[in-house]
């Protein structure tokens, strides 16, 4: 890394995210670990504000071999933990695209973030409701700039720097196409001429004040444990439907019918906790007159996919749905077959004594 008169200052932070249970109860959390709360609201440059319906309880860590390393364990009310790594940067431009291409083709701080998870956990187990064997995770990767050299604007940066910036985003060595460039640029937000913040699929550029810097941090890890709700239920309806499908073709026709309202009761007891959780994930911060935040949020949802993964979940939702309403009429058409077939029975019985009587 270039030391001497580096062109660049600030941090690389690595976010790793981990769904490791159903729901986290976090004031009971807060009384074990005796860790902190994340302050209601973070205010962002301009004075607005953003809240958090049910703060997350945040506490700090070590980083074994890296005194400079910040590691900060959050965990949010919806069972997903966070370990962030954010180390110093000091550089040129070179430097943070190599930085970049070597995190994303390859770390092992993913491995060390779950480490740092499940030691926590040892002791919040009791505040864990469902807890999961098997955690699902994601990673982003953002790369803070507070210092450039000469205090460059926003357009300047765009203009001037466009390459290394997008490089840094996608994390590649080599110099990208004019398309993918426009593509990756299309991203690139500001709120004053001095700021700037291109976000990628995996990874961000951003160039801010800390204070803005912790917002958009904020926003950016929101936007990845939604990520990876969404994810999860999108799984949950997967192998839920499967299972119902597969139980479907096990049975006979006939005496199969009768085992539908169990099947019924379970789908539904799936689809009521489904709608449940993501409703909560959904309304967990709420935007009030930070209209930058909002836009700047769903830009950053819609770049790691929340969008696509929530309409995938809304779509086995309703499938779940149509198929919750075709059991129970299975059901009661086969329930009404056999009243029926008893009341015939019972009729060819009498007949019978009625006949054998005259005989």
């Amino acid at each position: 890394m270039s030391m001497t008169n580096p062109t660049l200052r600030g941090s690389a932070v690595g976010l790793f995210l981990f769904d490791i249970c159903e729901e986290i109860k976090l004031d009971e959390l807060r009384t074990i670990l005796g860790a902190r709360r994340l302050g209601e609201s973070l205010k962002h440059a301009a004075a607005e504000q953003l809240f958090f319906e049910r703060p997350p309880v945040v506490e700090d860590a070590q980083f074994p071999g890296e005194a400079q390393a910040r590691v900060r364990v959050k965990y949010y009310d919806y069972g997903v933990l966070s370990v962030l790594f954010e180390f110093p940067f000091a550089g040129d431009w070179a430097d943070l695209i190599a930085l970049s291409c070597r995190w994303m083709s390859g770390t092992d701080l993913p491995s060390r973030a779950e480490d740092i998870g499940r030691e926590k956990l040892g002791r919040a187990r009791p505040a864990l409701v469902k807890p999961y064997a098997k955690w699902l995770s994601e990673d982003y990767f953002i790369f803070f700039m507070r210092e450039i050299s000469g205090n460059p604007a926003a357009a300047h940066l765009l203009s001037s720097f466009r390459q290394p910036i997008a490089q840094v985003v996608r994390g590649e060595n080599l110099a990208l196409s004019d398309d993918e460039l426009r593509e990756i640029l299309q991203s690139a937000m500001s709120y004053y001429p001095n700021d700037l913040a291109v976000l990628g699929w995996n990874a961000a550029f951003v160039y801010d004040s800390l204070a803005g810097s912790e917002t958009t941090l904020q926003l950016l890890e929101y936007a990845n444990s939604q990520l990876l709700e969404f994810r999860h239920y999108d799984d949950l309806l997967t192998h839920e439907l499967a299972r119902v499908y597969a139980s479907l073709d096990k049975h006979s026709p006939l005496i199969g019918r009768w085992r539908l309202p169990r099947e019924a009761s379970r789908l539904q007891t799936v689809l009521l906790d489904v709608t449940e959780l993501t409703e909560r994930v959904d309304n967990a911060i709420k935007f009030l007159s930070d209209m930058f935040s909002a836009r700047l949020y769903r830009l950053a949802a819609t770049k790691v996919g929340v969008p696509d993964y929530k309409s995938l979940t809304q779509e086995k939702l309703r499938t779940a749905e149509e198929l919750y309403r075709f059991l129970i009429d299975e059901f009661h058409q086969s329930r009404a077959f056999w009243l029926e077939a008893m009341v015939v029975l019972i009729l060819l019985v009498e007949l019978v004594y009625v006949f054998h009587g005259k005989m």
